[in-house]
Parts: C-alpha cells; sequence; structure tokens
C-alpha cells in the first residue's frame, strides 16, 4: 500500500461508530499512515466527501 494508491474498506475489525461502518464499501486514497497501539500501522484514507479517517491494512484492498 502506497500514498496516492486507491484502495477499497472491505471489512472492520471492532466495533465503530455509525459514520465509519458507512465507509464500508466506499472507495478512498490513502492519504498517510499511522502506527497503531503496537499492533501494526494504519492507512488514513481520505473519501470523495472530504472526509478521511484511519484503517488498519487489512480492512483495505487495494483498487486498479
Amino acid at each position: 500500500m502506497e500514498i496516492g494508491q486507491k484502495v477499497q474498506v472491505c471489512r472492520l475489525r471492532d466495533r465503530v461508530s455509525g459514520d465509519i461502518v458507512n465507509k464500508l464499501g466506499k472507495i478512498g486514497i490513502v492519504k498517510d499512515f499511522k502506527m497503531t497501539d503496537g499492533s501494526g500501522v494504519g492507512a488514513i484514507v481520505e473519501f470523495d466527501d472530504n472526509t478521511a479517517t484511519w484503517f488498519f491494512e487489512d480492512e483495505l484492498k487495494p483498487v486498479s
């Protein structure tokens, strides 16, 4: 996964707010990376509606 790459939210690992649940299946662009609580790296994804949030890498899949 690289900055600028298009990705789709394919699953959600944890319980999250309704705003984030609505991102399931949506396509966005990786804007940056974030260190998580020691269990890996997350990707900050920005969507067409100009919102951004972070996801674990295994919650995202590349879009060609």
